[in-house]
């Protein structure tokens, strides 16, 4: 078997971190263009090298697993950086460069005349060089300096708008959710360490069964299976990172940076982590269906619920942001169900599908003037054609529409977790069923009021909206392609043994071989007689009558329903929930180890009462310095018989 060239790969993976010191360092030296060519080639050259990684691996039979660099050696536990690169690795990173590269041209349109040009540049260059050594990593250490990179990363793009304070806030709130995550995923990683005794992937797989058989003790009198708790604290790493229920409330609010970090962090890089961390972890899941189940029931309870929540949004980009989390929760599903191929086919569609939406998004925004209400949109389709057309691609990618990319990897998600039999599977069929009528509601409810029906917006200085420019429509016209053909790679990648060099499925969970795979014709003409064609022509169909047949409906059942409005608009009460609980709690625990601990005992004890003592001590002894001799010479008599008194006993 080939091995892959190991100074390609550092080539690969250092390439956009060049640029991003370049460009943060020297920014302001070499100016705005010189930052955005250096950062754009260092992606360029990280995407034209991962097409031939592609290339060899899947065509030529390559690979890559050693290790690179030794961090330190501690006993018998190596900490190293090393590269892992089979198909799974290949794929990923032919996404995310792709998709990043069309993010940093995209940049150069959006990011015009701000203050932090060439700042911003470095930060999305260190994102993609963050998710590289993440994917391409072959042991535990460096999928955590990845997985935390990419959330640091994340923490300076969204808050990357300074002055604005809920920009501020949305970063803040990002950093401490993925905090919870990333405790739960250290603990995970440090059981792997007890049980295995190794960082390194194959030897800890090579260990699985032999921790399958052995129990924790979490609690006095509780056992618990070993594989089970270290693949749940796994997974609770990738609740945070990919946006899974409660652990979900960042990402809406993320939509607070700038609208490029938006495609970027929600299509192909820090969401999608977790979904790549639980498939790469596929020899462990596999041992323990109570954390399958647990897997599958948070992926559908969060694709279901957060689905909901995008029907009464009127920020278009947090729109796109809840259907984020509902298409999350589809992978997160595909996972618990042990359709791992069909999770990750479904990572790339919409990797591309999605990062289009959200350029089109901020195609419209710069349109407008950075209005981002939907409300103060309307008949736009004539203005900008171009972001109209790719518009409508992404929706219809997005409902699963037959032919475009969304079908095949959505169809195949719903119809491997009909065929599951774990715990939980009944739920989830009906939750992503469900699912695809309300993603056809609330992505044709966007698309009719933005580009149909009247004009709302206002115009400035007389000026009417007009298309983007080239830097702008050129990405969304290469996202659209992929968003209509990349689905045709069913066979291969989902049916086929595409990954079957990095995922491993049991027998008794194999639920994609027990469907009828016929070719992608087959596959095709099954999905116009399928529940799921119905559903979201269903969804499309009121969204067209809702929206632009008769616009009265929204708000007469706005009007009726009004209580559900108020729960979905307060999201569930979970922000408030976390407030109130989380966030007050602690300052409460705050105030009270304030007033009982700095000021009683502290201060009170320690500090004021020592001079107290100290004080009282001194006003006693101060009394016995009387100045008259006689006291003194009494005081010296008293002494010396308690002297005598002493040495003579």
């Amino acid at each position: 078997m080939e091995v892959l060239n190991e100074n390609l790969l550092l080539t690969l993976v250092l390439a956009p971190l060049f640029g991003s010191v370049i460009a943060g360092l020297f920014g302001k030296k070499i100016g705005e263009k010189a930052s955005h060519t250096v950062t754009i080639l260092g992606v360029a050259v990280a995407f034209i090298l991962s097409v031939w990684v592609f290339k060899q691996v899947i065509f030529d039979g390559a690979s890559y697993n050693d290790r690179v660099y030794q961090w330190l050696q501690a006993g018998s536990l190596s900490i190293e950086v090393g590269f892992m690169v089979d198909s799974l690795t290949a794929m990923m990173l032919v996404v995310v460069t792709f998709v990043s590269l069309m993010v940093h041209i995209y940049t150069i349109g959006y990011m015009q005349g701000d203050d932090g040009y060439s700042r911003f540049f470095s930060y999305i260059s260190l994102f993609t060089f963050s998710m590289l050594m993440l994917v391409m990593a072959n042991n535990f250490m460096q999928l955590f300096f990845g997985w935390e990179a990419v959330g640091l990363v994340s923490y300076l793009l969204i808050g990357f708008w300074s002055k604005k304070p809920t920009a501020i806030y949305a970063s803040l709130k990002a950093f401490l959710v993925n905090r919870v995550g990333d405790f739960g995923f250290l603990l995970g990683i440090a059981g792997v360490l007890m049980y295995a005794g190794s960082l390194d992937y194959l030897e800890v797989f090579a260990q699985s069964r032999v921790t399958a058989t052995q129990s924790m003790s979490i609690w006095p009198g509780s056992e618990w299976s070993a594989i089970t708790v270290i693949c749940i604290l796994l997974f609770i790493g990738a609740m945070g990172k990919s946006a899974q229920v409660p652990l979900h409330v960042w990402l809406p609010d993320s939509m607070e940076g700038p609208t490029p970090i938006s495609a970027l962090i929600h299509a192909a890089t820090m969401v999608t982590a977790g979904i790549f961390m639980v498939a790469r972890m596929s020899p462990m899941f596999e041992l323990s269906e109570a954390a399958l189940s647990f897997v599958m029931v948070i992926g559908a309870i969060t694709a279901l619920f957060m689905g909901f929540l995008g029907l009464i949004q009127n920020d278009i980009k947090r729109v796109i942001a809840y259907s984020t989390l509902s298409q999350l929760g589809y992978m997160t599903v595909a996972l618990g169900a042990s359709a791992y191929a069909a999770g990750i086919f479904h990572l790339m569609t919409h990797a591309f599908f999605k990062a289009l939406l959200f350029l089109g998004a901020g195609s419209v925004i710069m349109a407008l003037h950075h209005e981002q209400d939907i409300r103060k949109m309307g008949g736009l389709k004539k203005y900008m054609p171009i972001t109209y057309w790719t518009g409508l691609i992404g929706s219809l990618a997005l409902i699963g529409f037959p032919g475009f990319a969304g079908f095949f990897s959505k169809d195949a998600i719903i119809e491997a977790v009909h065929a599951s039999t774990i715990a939980g599977s009944d739920f989830a069929y009906f939750a992503v069923l469900s699912g695809v009528f309300i993603t056809a509601l609330y992505s044709f409810r966007l698309f009719f009021i933005v580009f149909h029906g009247e004009e709302r917006f206002e115009q400035h200085d007389g000026h009417m909206p007009h298309e983007s420019p080239k830097v702008v429509t050129v990405p969304l016209v290469l996202l659209a392609i992929p968003s209509v053909l990349a689905g045709f790679l069913i066979g291969p990648m989902v049916f086929g043994h595409f990954f079957a060099d990095a995922i491993y499925v049991s027998s008794e969970h194999d639920v994609l071989s027990q469907l009828n795979y016929h070719g992608v014709l087959g596959f095709l003409m099954h999905g116009f007689v399928a529940p799921p064609f119905w559903l979201a022509m269903a969804g499309l169909g009121t969204a067209y009558y809702f929206y632009m047949v008769n616009p009265s409906i929204p708000a007469k059942l706005h009007q009726s329903f009004n209580w559900l409005y108020r729960v979905m608009e307060n999201k569930y009460g979970f922000d408030r929930f976390n407030e109130v609980v989380f966030a007050g709690g602690a300052r409460a625990i705050g105030r009270v180890l304030w007033k009982a601990g700095d000021l009683a005992v502290i201060d009170g004890v320690v500090v004021n009462g020592a001079a107290k003592t100290i004080g009282l001590v001194s006003k006693t002894v101060r009394r016995v310095q009387s100045g008259y001799l006689y006291a003194y010479a009494f005081a010296m008599i008293v002494g010396l018989l308690v002297l005598l008194k002493y040495f003579v006993a």
